[in-house]
């Protein structure tokens, strides 16, 4: 078996359904110290489970390099989506089945951290720093997971130059994409207070449903932009509506909706959320923006063309380098230093009897060390555009 396999197999038997602690962080323990990595683990958050500060643990793993040497990060999330019903096999007891490997994880995304760390079995201490941030909070709301972990960072000064996320990126084969920004993401939620009332006497009430449709028209009928050269266009997708009146015959109080908003770099959470409110306020409601993560880009560069080099290398296919998809933990690590994504197939992330090709997992190791020794010998890297 190889050391890959071997690895996803031991994260994939810890349960660790979001927000994750524990076992898992045992197990990740246990891989990491004995290729002399120095492990630090917290936990941040402390409401009851099943809300927003419930306990999630984090972890950051550093081998240092000789003194002056650069610093390359390996950043994912141990925790996982609940695994649902339906299974052809126990979520959480990792099957082999000829070249598929089965389990809740083994896309998104403990294989490939599975992989970063068999990479650093051919990595040598003296080529420069390596590090781990290890979150257990990534699928879950994100508050005290990655964003604590740079708050650690930043109390022990620690920088890392360059940060290789592993989410899976690759789309109909490993290698042919990965993710060199992200849209931004803001969430809206609207509300309209009218006055309740007997539908037969409408002059005596104030319906707010009329008020909201036509909120929801201005929005929706906005055109935000047409796209730039690395981001698709940004779009406003209505997600909720709810009156909640059970009667026939009554005009409700209130009437609220919810949209996403998901931007690129002509925009940010600030200005999204001014011109819904201001959208808001002319209908005669009020809007409630919660901001997720601001667009970023990692310019191509020596950074990305040095991972595609890797890619191409390891499996003869140059990577679409693109800003496609959801958001990620990168969208907080772009703070501390130019970040890019690049893992598994995401064919089947989320989904019952997820599954990764055991091939790639071994080629994923082999890209993940080429990455990691070409970040570490890089002379110049490229900065955040």
């Amino acid at each position: 078996m190889s050391i890959a396999l071997d690895y996803a197999k031991r994260l994939i038997a810890a349960p660790s359904v979001t927000p994750a602690t524990g076992e898992v962080f045992d197990v990740m323990e246990a891989l990491l110290a004995p290729l002399g990595f120095d492990i630090h683990r917290f936990k941040r958050g402390d409401g009851a489970k099943g809300t927003d500060e419930a306990p999630v643990e984090n972890l950051f793993a550093v081998r240092k390099g000789p003194e002056g040497s650069k610093h390359f990060a390996f950043a994912g999330h141990l925790d996982v989506v609940p695994p649902g019903d339906g299974w052809e096999s126990d979520p959480f007891t990792p099957t082999q089945e000829g070249e598929l490997l089965y389990g809740r994880g083994a896309v998104d995304m403990k294989s490939a951290i599975a992989c970063m760390v068999a990479a650093c079995h051919d990595i040598p201490e003296d080529a420069g720093t390596i590090s781990f941030i290890i979150t257990g909070d990534e699928e879950g709301p994100a508050l005290h997971g990655t964003r604590a972990l740079i708050d650690y960072m930043d109390a022990e000064g620690i920088q890392p130059d360059l940060c290789l996320v592993g989410e899976p990126t690759s789309v109909n084969r490993l290698g042919d994409m990965m993710k060199i920004g992200r849209r931004g993401s803001v969430n809206i939620w609207l509300t309209v207070e009218g006055t309740q009332g007997h539908v037969a006497y409408p002059h005596l009430a104030d319906n707010p449903i009329p008020k909201l449709v036509a909120m929801l028209d201005d929005l929706n009928r906005q055109v935000l932009d047409k796209g730039t050269d690395w981001f698709q266009p940004s779009n406003l997708e209505i997600t909720d509506l709810e009156v909640g009146n059970p009667a026939h015959n009554v005009i409700p109080a209130t009437a609220k909706a919810r949209v996403s908003i998901r931007f690129n770099d002509l925009h940010s959470g600030a200005s999204l959320s001014q011109w819904a409110s201001e959208v808001a306020e002319k209908h005669g409601g009020s809007a409630l923006p919660i901001i997720s993560g601001e667009p970023f880009l990692t310019a191509p560069g020596p950074f990305s063309d040095m991972l595609a080099a890797a890619i191409e290398a390891e499996t003869g296919v140059t990577p679409e380098a693109s800003t496609t998809g959801g958001t990620s933990d990168a969208r907080f690590l772009r703070s501390v230093c130019p970040v890019i994504e690049f893992g598994l197939c995401n064919a089947t992330m989320h989904k019952r009897n997820e599954a990764v090709a055991i091939p790639d997992l071994d080629a994923l190791a082999r890209i993940y060390t080429r990455a990691a020794l070409g970040a570490l010998q890089l002379e110049t890297t490229q900065e955040e555009a």
